[in-house]
C-alpha cells in the first residue's frame, strides 16, 4: 500500500520525493510505502496548521462538536479497512484493532461533548467596580506524537481534545504504522474539517530525531504531547523546554497487580491474564509484575499457569489470542529476558517459546530483584510472578520501580484493598480490575518516570488550553498620580 501525508488538507509526498517501507512483522513483506518526511516537510505541516489556527480558534462549540461527531462516525465506518492495515503493519489481532477503533470513536465523541465545557470563572476583585474573569483560551498548534501499540486510540487521543479546544493539530505518525495513523487524518478529512486543522506527517526511522526536533522548534507549534518510551520522552521534554513549550508526557510502565490472600482466585487469574497478555503485552498499562501473597500463591499460580498455557499464539490473521510482536527484534528481546531470568534462578511456569515475531504467553517464577524482568519494562508477553509475605511487602515491591502509570489490587475486603491502593505510587489504580483499562472521560496519565500531565475529559481541557485573566474596570477609577 502506497500512502501520502496529510498537510493543509491535501495529500502530500516528501518534498524531496523520498519514501520508506514498513514491513509486516509476520510475513516480512512490504506492508506500506510512506513518505519519508524531512525538516522542510515538518515545517510545511507547522505552517499549514498555523495558517488554519486563526479561523478555527474562532469557530463555535457547535461547529466543532458537529465535525468531531462526524469524524467519529467516519472512523467507525473505516474499521474493517483499518483492521487490515494495522494487522499488516503491527501484527495486531483484529479484536485489538477493532477495540481501538471503537474507543477512539468514543474519544472523538467525548471531545465533541467537551466543546461547551471549556469554561472559565468569575474571580472576586479587590479593585472597586471591577469584574475579573479567568478565561480558557486555545494554545495554537498542538503537536501530537503517537506510538504504534494502540495506534488508533493513541493517535486520536493526541489530537482530539486539542482540536475540540480550538487548537489545530499535527499528528507525527509512528514509523511502524504510517498507514494506520494516516487513516485517522482521512477520517477527519472525510468529516469535512477545514484544511490545515488536522495534519499527519510520516517519516523514516532514521529521520525521526530531525523531524521531531523541527516540529518542536517550529514557531507555530505551542504545545507538545508524546506517548512512548521514557527515554524518548526525556529528549522531547528537553527540546520543548529549550523553546519554553509545555509538554504532556505518557511514558513507560511496569504496572504491578497485587493479589492479596483473600482475593477471588478465578477473578484474579482472569484479570491477570487480560492485563498481562492483551495485545501481546504491548500496552503501557500491561501487567508487568504479578505480586501474589504467599497464602494464596500456590493455588493462584497453578490456575494462572493453566490459563496462560491455553492461550493460542500465532499469525494475527488466524483465530488466536496473541498475535505477533511489532518487530522480530522485539520478539528476540523476550528470549533475552527469559534467558537472563533462567540464568539467575528463575523458572518458566508456562510458555517460553518463540516462532519468529510470535511469542507464547509466558510466566516466570522464582523472580528476584537482580533479574531484568523484575525492573525493566518487557513490553511483551513474558511476565514475572513475585511472592510476598505481607501487605507491606506487596506495597514495597509494587513501588520498587521508576515507573508509576497503572496498578491493580485484588481482594474481597474493599477497605483492605483501598488501604493498599492508597500507598501505591501510580497515576491509575484499579481494585478488582486489571491494570489495562481506558475510558475517554477519565484522567489518564502517570507519575514518576511514567510522565506528567493528563489526557481525557476535563483534565485534557486543562492540558490543551491556557488561562487568561481579563478585567472590565471603571474607566473613571482613581489613581495615585
Amino acid at each position: 500500500m502506497n500512502v501520502s501525508m496529510l498537510i493543509g488538507g491535501a495529500d502530500a509526498t516528501a518534498l524531496d520525493g523520498r519514501t520508506y517501507e514498513r514491513r509486516d512483522p509476520v510475513t516480512g513483506q512490504v506492508a506500506t510505502v510512506a513518505p519519508a518526511a524531512g525538516v522542510k516537510d515538518a515545517q510545511a505541516a507547522a505552517k499549514a496548521a498555523g495558517a488554519a489556527y486563526p479561523s478555527w480558534s474562532k469557530t463555535s462549540p457547535a461547529e466543532r462538536r458537529s465535525l468531531l461527531l462526524k469524524a467519529a462516525d467516519e472512523l467507525e465506518s473505516m474499521a474493517p479497512q483499518i483492521i487490515a492495515i494495522a494487522t499488516a503493519e503491527t501484527g495486531a489481532t483484529a479484536p485489538w484493532t477493532g477495540f481501538n477503533c471503537m474507543l477512539a470513536a468514543g474519544m472523538l465523541r467525548e471531545a465533541a461533548s467537551m466543546t461547551t465545557q471549556i469554561t472559565g470563572e468569575i474571580i472576586p476583585a479587590n479593585k472597586p467596580g471591577t469584574l475579573a474573569m479567568a478565561q480558557r483560551k486555545p494554545l495554537g498548534v498542538c503537536l501530537g506524537i503517537a506510538p504504534w501499540n494502540a495506534p488508533i486510540i493513541l493517535g486520536v487521543r493526541a489530537v482530539a481534545m486539542a482540536i475540540a479546544c480550538g487548537n489545530t493539530a499535527i499528528l507525527k505518525a509512528s514509523e511502524l504504522c504510517p498507514a494506520t495513523h494516516l487513516a485517522i487524518g482521512e477520517a477527519f478529512r472525510k468529516a469535512g474539517f477545514p484544511d490545515g486543522v488536522m495534519n499527519v506527517v510520516t517519516n523514516a526511522p532514521q529521520d525521526a530525531a530531525d523531524v521531531v526536533a523541527a516540529l518542536i522548534a517550529a514557531p507555530e507549534v505551542r504545545h507538545v504531547n508524546f506517548t512512548g518510551s521514557t527515554e524518548v520522552g526525556r529528549i522531547i521534554a528537553q527540546k520543548a523546554a529549550e523553546k519554553l513549550k509545555p509538554v504532556l508526557l505518557e511514558l513507560g510502565g511496569k504496572a504491578p497487580m497485587i493479589v492479596l490472600d483473600d482475593a477471588d482466585i478465578e477473578a484474579a487469574v482472569n484479570g491477570a491474564a487480560f492485563g498481562a497478555f492483551m495485545n501481546q503485552g504491548q500496552i503501557c498499562m500491561s501487567t508487568e509484575r504479578v505480586i501474589v501473597h504467599e497464602g494464596i500463591a500456590d493455588a493462584f499460580i497453578k490456575a494462572f499457569a493453566e490459563k496462560t498455557a491455553a492461550l493460542p499464539a500465532g499469525n494475527p490473521r488466524d483465530k488466536v489470542v496473541l498475535g505477533a510482536l511489532v518487530t522480530p527484534e522485539a520478539a528476540e528481546k523476550m528470549d533475552a529476558i527469559i534467558a537472563d531470568a533462567l540464568a539467575k534462578g528463575g523458572t518458566v511456569i508456562a510458555g517460553g517459546n518463540r516462532d519468529g515475531a510470535i511469542v507464547e504467553a509466558t510466566l516466570i517464577g522464582d523472580v528476584t530483584p537482580d533479574m531484568k524482568i523484575y525492573a525493566e519494562e518487557s513490553f511483551g508477553p513474558v511476565k514475572p510472578i513475585i511472592r510476598v509475605k505481607s501487605d507491606e511487602e506487596a506495597i514495597r515491591v509494587a513501588n520498587d520501580t521508576a515507573y508509576g502509570l497503572s496498578a491493580a489490587v485484588y481482594s474481597s475486603n474493599i477497605q483492605r484493598a483501598m488501604a493498599v491502593a492508597d500507598q501505591i505510587e501510580s497515576g491509575i489504580c484499579h481494585i478488582n480490575g486489571p491494570t489495562v483499562g481506558d475510558e475517554a472521560q477519565m484522567p489518564f496519565g502517570g507519575v514518576k518516570d511514567s510522565g506528567y500531565g493528563r489526557f481525557g475529559g476535563k483534565a485534557a481541557i486543562e492540558a490543551f488550553t491556557s488561562i487568561r485573566w481579563v478585567t472590565i474596570e471603571d474607566p473613571h477609577q482613581h489613581f495615585p498620580f
